[in-house]
């Protein structure tokens, strides 16, 4: 057995697991604890915990380095270990959305493999100050948080498609978002931005530009040039 799947079993309690799993799927259960016996699993690639009660993750996932995806949303969480920064082989999925986490672990942005991050639905107020790290990330999901700046380094994400920002406290953007050359889409509602910096009319490829819901916008005069020229913009 390779691949073992409980989803929505009711389980209060972590089971019994045979060795040699390469995808474990405990989703939708009632689990509190995770034992450290998991951490023997060292060929798990997928690992989903999501749905469950959980409020703390041991530091010995650090021993997973084989997993690929990594699914920890919809739990309680209000803080998670910096050693997810140690997990070399997580290159497509982390997904932390949805629990109570304040901060954002400079320690994660070692992930240089990671090519989706999902972070919605907490209460991160900052990112760190040095992104440059996630050179390989295509989407970046951090709405409904409480950001109110982004560092500049955000532009350092050259690989960056789509980012996501939706329900924050932002007012303005650094001129660095410029420099995300392969961006397609860019969702900025329900921020308080007041007008965009111009740098962002160089973003030859975003073909979607949302603004909804930002009371105090002052469009800028290239933004309707910007348009025109194939990109959508939702106002």
């Amino acid at each position: 057995m390779t691949a073992l799947e409980l989803n929505g079993q009711g389980l209060t309690s972590f089971p019994a697991l045979p060795p040699g799993l390469t995808r474990l799927d405990l989703y939708d259960n009632a689990l509190s604890a995770v034992p450290e016996s998991l951490w023997e699993q060292t060929g798990l690639e997928v690992l989903n915990l999501a749905t469950n009660r959980l409020s703390s993750l041991p530091p010995g996932i650090s021993a997973l380095k084989s997993v690929h995806t990594l699914d920890l949303a919809h739990n309680r969480f209000d803080v998670l270990p910096d050693e997810l920064g140690e997990l070399a082989g997580l290159t497509e999925y982390l997904y932390v959305s949805d629990n109570q986490l304040t901060e954002f672990p400079s320690a994660w942005c070692g992930l240089g493999r990671l090519r989706y991050l999902g972070c919605t639905d907490n209460h991160v107020s900052a990112l760190p100050s040095d992104l440059s790290g996630f050179s390989s990330l295509r989407e970046l999901r951090l709405y409904r948080n409480r950001l109110t700046a982004l560092p500049d380094s955000i532009g350092a994400l050259g690989a960056l498609r789509e980012l996501h920002l939706r329900g924050n406290q932002l007012a303005s953007l650094p001129s660095s978002i410029g420099s995300l050359a392969e961006l397609r889409q860019l969702d900025l509602r329900e921020n308080a931005l007041t007008t965009l910096p111009a740098s962002l009319a160089s973003l030859s490829k975003l073909d979607k530009l949302d603004l909804r819901w930002n009371k105090h916008f002052r469009e800028p005069a290239w933004l309707r040039d910007f348009e025109e020229a194939g990109c959508m913009v939702l106002r």
